[in-house]
């Protein structure tokens, strides 16, 4: 008499992720791709501007590099700055096409614009620094007081990496800076400058609805941003309760998957500076040994398989 040997269980077949990233050689999508791969996954890297859009009646249709685009079971899109209009209208196409995409076109462009983004967190009733934006510079002075005073913080709308951030000391380099972008055509907010912050601020990586990774970055000597690619330094850190929780907020807020928020830590709590839709994680990897790009690419399979049952997540907007 023989004995049939029990079945195994069936091992999920593996995916087709998609990554839009300009270069396959950058760390966060060179990471993805090892990290899909790593998981039985098939990893596509697709070069954003190397991808044409096409319409017509009752159709979309995507090509790259001259050819159809190969069947994708979801696609994490690395959208930087410099491509931001082109990479949303091929992150649009993908949508229509019917095919999951992590962190949508809409979710993007809101966190991209800082104005529109402090508005939502505003509105959402999340603490962020006391911000004016004028296009009057008779109003200055009043909008000096309503933040706090000298010292300010000046930021572009559109700016990432810590480009377009500047402090200023008096009142004339204010209003030399206005100045200066109203006749480029760039409009800046007027921040308050958070002096306990002392050159730094906490970089929390959320996804889905949970922070999977925290570094507290601080600026190097003579440098008041505390941002990596500005020379500053990170170093891992346990959040509070309450920063986790209002990272995951400002995320669901702004409608993403996958978010960078920024937070400056006050006596009163944290308030929240930026969420950033496309947060490179090579620097909180260093510090904090989490496997970042590993717990994206799942969320990316679950969010594909989800969306196959036409399952959505519930938004604050």
């Amino acid at each position: 008499m023989s004995v049939k040997a029990p079945k195994r269980a069936a091992r999920p077949a593996g995916k087709i992720v998609g990554i839009l990233s300009r270069k396959r050689t950058l760390y966060t999508t060179s990471r993805m791709v090892e990290a899909a791969r790593a998981r039985g996954h098939k990893a596509i890297v697709l070069d954003t501007l190397r991808c044409t859009i096409g319409l017509a009646q009752g159709g979309a249709r995507l090509d790259y590099e001259g050819r159809p685009l190969p069947r994708l079971d979801v696609v994490i899109p690395r959208i930087g700055a410099s491509i931001t209009p082109y990479g949303l209208a091929v992150v649009n196409q993908l949508d229509m096409m019917g095919v999951p995409v992590l962190n949508n076109s809409v979710p993007i462009a809101r966190s991209r614009d800082k104005l529109r983004c402090l508005q939502l967190l505003a509105r959402f009733g999340v603490d962020i620094p006391r911000t004016v934006v004028t296009r009057d510079r008779s109003e200055v002075p009043a909008a000096l007081k309503r933040i706090g005073g000298l010292p300010a913080i000046l930021k572009l709308i559109q700016g990432t990496q810590g480009v377009g951030v500047m402090i200023a000391h008096t009142l004339e380099e204010i209003e030399g800076i206005l100045g200066t972008m109203k006749d480029l055509g760039q409009e800046i907010l007027l921040q308050e400058f958070i002096h306990e912050s002392r050159g730094q601020d906490v970089r929390a990586l959320v996804v889905g609805d949970q922070v999977v990774g925290a570094m507290r970055r601080r600026a190097r000597a003579g440098e008041f941003r505390s941002n990596l690619h500005r020379g500053g330094e990170g170093k891992p850190v346990v959040l509070p309760k309450a920063y986790a929780e209002i990272a995951v907020r400002a995320t669901r807020i702004m409608g993403l998957e996958v978010a960078g928020v920024d937070m400056l830590e006050t006596r009163g709590g944290p308030k929240v500076m930026e969420v950033n839709s496309s947060p490179g994680f090579e620097g909180l990897e260093r510090a904090t040994h989490v496997d970042a790009a590993g717990r994206i690419v799942e969320h990316a399979v679950q969010f594909a398989e989800a969306s196959a049952t036409g399952w959505s997540r519930q938004r604050l907007i």
